[in-house]
């Protein structure tokens, strides 16, 4: 299996059993608490009512081991990438690829599910996930070796920081898993120190309804006025947290082809996102996760940027803004005419 997961260009793999990890027990909880936003997926429940995240056993009786896999997406661009010119935007670097991670990391998986079902030991039952599956894959990265789960809730690895994509494969084959990697961020906190919106409001724990990700991807309509200028520039995710933590300073690029930038996509200019035409926005992002957002999303969030940069040259985008038929792109623009104004200098989300 790790023969296989080497071959197919996974950087790292691990086993883990199936069973009720105590982390898994913490989900309800956070769910309970409505930290999980508007993200109701993330509340999908059994027959019996249980979480399906909280228990795979409970979805597939059949599973016995969980297969996990990471690939490396860090590029070869320097942290300081985000000391930006204001008229520009951020978007996280997992986005920035030429290829949707969903479709490159599940190909690769497809190969390991190949060798599995391959084993000696009758009939084998798999299922490959990406993001998609009930299962929260940090927790099982975790007890598969690969990490430790950090205090800004990303899944950390000693030599390649959190630049990780994951991807799992369940299967009924039992297999041998490995030691759980130990915590290593010791008394370090600069990830909750640096989050401008306060979203880690504790050591391992995450409002997303405060994160500036969730905000900028999963948030539909409008956004509350006293998170946008937390947002500073970043219109399509967010990477202060891994960027400023010391684990990331010294991990190795990415050779693979895909994880490289498309033209435009690192620091883009705000006033094209802010009047990007819905055709332009199909072809531009196609195979991008970026599409996520959706046009609407993703032109809220460059409006909110500009109000955020301190440039009154880009005023003139706001104020055609606050015409268009979108509610919330002109109650969004109106806002940011008004910050604006009462702003001369960008926000930096990057501390120093």
């Amino acid at each position: 299996m790790k023969e296989a997961a080497r071959s197919a260009g996974f950087d790292l793999s691990g086993i883990a059993p199936v069973t009720d990890f105590p982390e898994l027990g913490y989900f309800p909880e956070w769910i309970a608490a409505g930290h999980a936003g508007e993200m109701k997926y993330l509340e999908s429940r059994t027959d019996t009512g249980k979480l399906r995240r909280a228990s795979l056993r409970s979805i597939f009786p059949w599973a016995r081991s969980v297969v996990v896999c990471a690939i490396n997406y860090n590029t070869a661009h320097p942290f300081s990438i985000q000391v930006h010119n204001p008229r520009n935007g951020w978007i996280s670097r997992y986005a920035w690829s030429r290829e949707d991670y969903h479709d490159s990391v599940l190909r690769r998986l497809h190969e390991v599910e190949a060798q599995i079902r391959r084993s000696p030991g009758g009939d084998i039952t798999t299922r490959c996930y990406v993001d998609t599956g009930p299962i929260v894959e940090r927790i099982y990265a975790k007890y598969a070796g690969l990490g430790w789960q950090g205090k800004n809730t990303c899944l950390i690895n000693q030599k390649f920081g959190s630049w990780l994509f994951l991807g799992v494969i369940v299967t009924s084959l039992e297999l041998a898993s490995e030691a759980p990697a130990p915590d290593r961020c010791g008394t370090c906190t600069r990830c909750i120190d640096a989050c401008p919106t306060e979203a880690l409001i504790a050591p391992y724990q995450l409002d997303s309804n405060k994160c500036i990700s969730y905000l900028t991807i999963e948030k539909r309509g409008g956004i509350a006025n006293e998170l946008r200028e937390g947002m500073g520039h970043h219109v399509y995710g967010c990477d202060i947290c891994q960027d400023v933590c010391p684990w990331n300073r010294k991990s190795p690029a990415t050779n693979k082809p895909e994880f490289q930038p498309r033209e435009g996509l690192v620091n883009p200019a705000l006033d094209w996102l802010a009047e990007i035409s819905e055709e332009e926005f199909r072809q531009k992002f196609r195979g991008s996760p970026i599409k996520r957002t959706k046009r609407s999303g993703l032109r809220r969030n460059a409006l909110i940027a500009i109000g955020n940069s301190g440039d009154k040259t880009l005023a003139p985008v706001l104020e055609r803004a606050l015409h268009d038929p979108d509610t919330v792109i002109s109650e969004t623009a109106s806002w940011a005419l008004q910050r604006l104004s009462q702003n001369s200098s960008p926000s930096n989300s990057l501390p120093d």
